[in-house]
């Protein structure tokens, strides 16, 4: 994996998150925090995880500190989630543009379920990171569906069709 790859996936996870977020836009306060189902209960719950998740492996990794993990109740609506996203896509498109590839391979260690202590290849932790937003995306999908709204299709091959200016069909 080199420098140029995750850059590629994060792109691809950006341009994802650019599909989904104007359906969640749409959605009244009642929606966004009702429970409707899912590991996180509701579409705001699991939106501020995959946010959470993606800024704390940043910061682990020598990125923008996070501090500690997002909480849901801080996004009472869309807006500052919205604005967040900005903000951690930021960082990280700063830090990926700094990094070497020799530097994916960088042991970093880290705290695991129970507090144990783990340790993995920076690399490997930042491709994790773009495919948990990939898993969350399908979950968020399904409520949206639920809720009777049509998020689109953000799978990679329509970003690369996109990209590359070609039918994805």
């Amino acid at each position: 994996m080199t420098v140029q790859d995750l850059e590629t996936f994060y792109d691809y996870n950006y341009w994802a998150n650019k599909k989904i977020l104007p359906t969640i836009s749409q959605l009244t306060t009642e929606e966004f925090t009702q429970p409707v189902a899912g590991g996180y209960g509701s579409i705001r719950n699991t939106m501020v995880h995959l946010l959470s998740t993606e800024w704390g492996w940043l910061s682990r990794c020598g990125g923008h500190p996070r501090g500690a993990s997002l909480k849901a109740e801080d996004y009472p609506t869309v807006e500052p989630l919205l604005k967040d996203w900005k903000k951690v896509e930021r960082y990280m498109r700063e830090f990926l543009s700094q990094l070497e590839d020799e530097e994916l391979n960088h042991t970093i260690e880290y705290r695991g379920e129970g507090d144990k202590k783990r340790a993995m290849p920076l690399g490997e932790l930042l491709h994790h990171s773009i495919i948990h937003g990939a898993h969350h995306r399908g979950q968020v999908a399904i409520l949206l569906r639920e809720l009777g709204y049509a998020p689109g299709s953000f799978d990679i091959l329509f970003y690369y069709a996109e990209k590359h200016g070609v039918p994805a069909w």
